[in-house]
């Protein structure tokens, strides 16, 4: 009886279970910059047209939007007109603190201007831009229609008045105050301060009132932010004295017995005729100096008695009052 021959190889399997190491820690992160972020709001400013001369501020924020503190070491603006006030640096924020600052735009020219603010800091954005932009608009001019006036001759006590225009072109114009340099020249008529739009016209009224007799001259100056200001109205003037006329009149006594005599005038031939004394006359003539020049007067008398009975009229006279 034969048996089976022993197996003359031996397989050898081997299982090879991986080997896990489990280690525990942290990851180091940087420390200076992790989670600091600065933001600016707005990100850009825009100024829109400002004329030449004037100024327009507007306010930007700086918040400190992470978890740890932020410090801000310097903000430089550029672009012809820009500046910023209010900013004192360096600054630190803590966290979700904010700091509000002054950007102001006041062109010297005319046309677009662009910019900007750069600030620096040690953030995780370590320089944070904000956009300026803006466009200077030219100064607008102011003209009259009467920067030269003479009023002429005016009677002293009375005034003289002319109405003028002021015209504002390329741009518009304020007129913020008016100032004479005699007190017998005045401006009136203008509410001020004063815009007017470019291309449009306000009118104003130039009044001389003389003092006294002889020439006067005088300035009233416009200031305002015309490009030619400020705007000088040139004015000259006389003032004169009317000369007092008086008429005397002289009439014959009457036979009869009267107590008195009334005047009366009339500014024509054959009347009527008005009373001139405001008392009755005990004398045979009158002065009157309510006379104006230039005018014919036509004069007659009456007379009264005891009993207060008036004559008829006399025959009349005539004065001519010479002008002025």
């Amino acid at each position: 009886m034969s048996f089976p021959r022993a197996v003359s190889r031996l397989l050898i399997v081997v299982f090879t279970i991986p080997l896990v190491l489990i280690l525990a820690g942290s990851v180091a992160t940087s420390a200076s910059t992790s989670g600091r972020l600065l933001a600016a709001n707005p990100l850009s400013v825009s100024f829109g047209n400002i004329q030449v001369g004037n100024s327009l501020t507007q306010h930007e924020i700086l918040t400190n939007s992470a978890n740890s503190t932020v410090t801000i070491s310097q903000a430089t603006v550029t672009g012809a007109g820009f500046s910023l006030y209010g900013l004192s640096l360096p600054l630190s924020l803590n966290r979700g603190q904010s700091v509000t600052f002054s950007v102001r735009f006041t062109p010297k020219v005319g046309g677009n201007v662009s910019g900007g603010i750069a600030v620096l800091s040690n953030a995780s954005n370590p320089k944070l831009a904000i956009a300026l932009a803006g466009s200077g608009v030219p100064a607008g001019q102011l003209t009259s229609s009467a920067s030269t006036l003479n009023f002429g001759s005016v009677a002293v006590g009375t005034s003289k008045s002319v109405t003028a225009t002021f015209t504002a072109t390329g741009s518009s114009v304020t007129i913020s105050s008016a100032t004479s340099t005699n007190a017998e020249f005045s401006l009136s008529g203008l509410s001020l301060p004063k815009t007017i739009a470019a291309g449009q016209s306000a009118s104003f009224t130039l009044t001389f009132k003389p003092q006294s007799s002889g020439t006067s001259s005088g300035n009233i100056s416009l200031a305002s932010n015309a490009a030619n200001t400020p705007t000088i109205e040139t004015l000259t003037g006389s003032g004169t004295v009317t000369p007092a006329h008086n008429v005397i009149i002289s009439w014959s006594s009457s036979p009869s017995a009267v107590v008195g005599y009334n005047l009366y005038r009339g500014t024509k031939s054959g009347g009527p005729y008005a009373k001139v004394n405001p008392v009755l006359n005990a004398s045979t003539s009158y002065t009157d100096s309510s006379v104006q020049s230039g005018t014919t007067y036509y004069y007659v008398s009456t007379a009264v008695d005891r009993s207060g009975i008036e004559s008829m009229y006399s025959n009349q006279r005539q004065a001519v009052i010479p002008s002025p």
